[in-house]
């Protein structure tokens, strides 16, 4: 919910720009701009996330994790942008790309069939990112997995 508020509230600032600038329909273009910013931002910022993504998609997860690795050195360099990541990128995702990166590193290394890298990596999510869901489930299969005769 308050994603879509934030949202709403930069779209109604660009518009309000136009308007006080008495430009001829300032929602049109508001609207205009804030798609170009939408995507501006999305394909700029976490560049390294959505060529992680494409590899991930696509089977090579050799290659996702190389720029899953990129991406994580990224956010944390700049942590600022994954913490206000609903104001910076107007990405309303619960959880950081930061965590995202690590727990798809984790499953890229399940698939190729690292198994301990894969759970030290889940296991790293947990330290870093205590109440990650998806971390504590990877991590509860895999201990299932063990008990399978």
């Amino acid at each position: 919910m308050l994603g879509v508020i934030i949202k709403l509230m930069v779209f109604s600032l660009i518009s309000y720009v136009f308007s006080f600038f008495q430009v001829d329909e300032p929602v049109f273009y508001g609207a205009i701009i804030y798609f170009v910013l939408i995507v501006l931002l999305k394909r700029t910022i976490p560049r390294y996330h959505r060529k992680g993504i494409k590899y991930f998609k696509n089977k090579k997860y050799d290659l996702a994790i190389k720029e899953f690795k990129k991406s994580y050195a990224f956010f944390k360099t700049f942590n600022w942008i994954d913490k206000y990541r609903i104001i910076v990128l107007l990405s309303s995702s619960r959880i950081s790309y930061s965590e995202m990166a690590l727990i798809n590193m984790a499953y890229c290394y399940s698939q190729i069939g690292e198994g301990n890298k894969s759970k030290e990596l889940y296991e790293n999510v947990l330290q870093e990112f205590p109440n990650s869901e998806i971390a504590l489930s990877a991590l509860k299969i895999y201990e299932s997995a063990k008990k399978i005769n």
